[in-house]
């Protein structure tokens, strides 16, 4: 079996992981050179420094002007798990389910809040529940992009505008890089670490009007810890929306999420961000498209992510490998990749099928897309020389 031809390009950054993601084209640690270290985090000017992380997100994604921001800690776990913690409880709550993440959010409700009043909407990778079946008389908590399944909601067309219950969104490898419908949302999280390209520890946690009202109204019948409190004496806790976070955020991060988003501006804002991420899926998608190998994950093309772009193998001589054997066979792909230093991270997520995962977020030049292609196309070749004959020996 004939290998195939080696690549003569390489991508400039190797960074393909789905988090922490590569960081900003040009970006050096030089860029951390202004934080504002061996400083109170309730200074002045470090408060003003988180501030700004703040602003420069609401700016960027068209936050209504009644609606809340604030850094919180645990990145987007932290924030969903805060919101959960904080929100669930005072009436029924719908669950979608259609990858790793919506499926843990849906075992914490169950398994520690003990909430009795819930539905799971589940759906297998690859696919959307049926978005149908959610009642507006219902919570509901959802992510917006699947980033172990590379599968997104479409739009918020489903989510009712007159809707009773909250509509929590994990939105954790979609801001940035996807139109959010805030109308159709309560409450919106995120981590630094995805779309950007920024470092970890801490999250944000965006509130509607309702979800405000909730908070000030409602109080769960479980302790909250408290990272998880957001009101004191019945009123929410608006410091924490103006740059004072509940616990001690690094400083250095702080800079390095500043520095993201002045990036950001500098690409024209969220339509320049969703245009180059955009632009990596569309890569993705003209090479699945003449290759036989490889499909997207993705069952149905307007649900296909365009940062976390997840791939299956439907080669034959993969799918006549047992479970155990294709979860071998596309680990060795990505590690000769790996090894190759041509694509660090990219295998597919641990509960998902055996495949890839491509992040494609804004911070990836399309032209390393490109460049990496070939090479899928390579180490694929190399790992079907090596199991093939095998395969057919038994």
């Amino acid at each position: 079996m004939a290998f195939a031809t080696t690549p003569d390009i390489r991508p400039a950054n190797p960074n393909f992981s789905s988090g922490p993601c590569a960081k900003r084209p040009g970006y050096t640690v030089d860029a951390l050179s202004g934080a504002l270290l061996g400083r109170s985090h309730r200074a002045a000017g470090p408060k003003a420094r988180i501030a700004e992380v703040i602003e420069r997100s609401r700016a960027i994604l068209g936050l209504p002007p009644d609606w809340r921001l604030g850094v919180v800690p645990g990145s987007d776990t932290g924030a969903v798990e805060l919101s959960l913690w904080s929100l669930l409880g005072a009436r029924g709550v719908d669950i979608l389910s259609f990858e790793s993440f919506g499926e843990g959010w849906a075992t914490d409700a169950a398994k520690h809040l003990k909430l009795t009043d819930m539905r799971v909407l589940r759906a297998p990778y690859g696919q959307l529940p049926d978005l149908a079946a959610v009642d507006p008389a219902r919570d509901l908590v959802f992510t917006w992009n699947g980033t172990t399944s590379g599968v997104r909601v479409p739009n918020a067309d489903w989510i009712a505008a007159d809707r009773q219950g909250l509509a929590i969104c994990d939105a954790t490898s979609a801001a940035f890089a996807m139109k959010l419908d805030w109308a159709k949302l309560d409450v919106v999280t995120w981590s630094w670490q995805k779309v950007l390209g920024g470092e970890a520890a801490h999250g944000m946690l965006a509130l509607s009007p309702r979800a405000v009202e909730r908070l000030e109204t409602y109080t769960p019948p479980w302790p909250l810890p408290k990272l998880f409190r957001l009101t004191s004496k019945g009123k929410l806790s608006e410091g924490v929306f103006k740059g004072e976070t509940v616990n001690t955020p690094s400083m250095l991060c702080v800079e390095d999420a500043v520095d993201g988003l002045r990036w950001a501006e500098s690409m024209g804002g969220l339509d320049g961000l969703i245009a180059r991420s955009d632009a990596n899926l569309a890569a993705v998608a003209d090479w699945v498209a003449r290759t036989p190998w490889v499909d997207f994950l993705a069952v149905v093309p307007a649900t296909r992510s365009c940062t976390s772009i997840c791939l299956k193998i439907v080669a034959p001589w993969f799918t006549s490998l047992p479970a155990d054997g294709q979860a071998k066979a596309a680990k060795q792909i990505a590690s000769l990749l790996d090894k190759q230093d041509v694509a660090y991270d990219i295998a597919s997520y641990r509960d998902a099928p055996p495949g890839l995962r491509i992040w494609g977020g804004a911070t990836v030049e399309t032209a390393d897309i490109a460049a990496l292609l070939p090479w899928l196309d390579w180490a694929h070749a190399q790992v079907e020389a090596a199991f093939a004959p095998a395969h057919a020996a038994e």
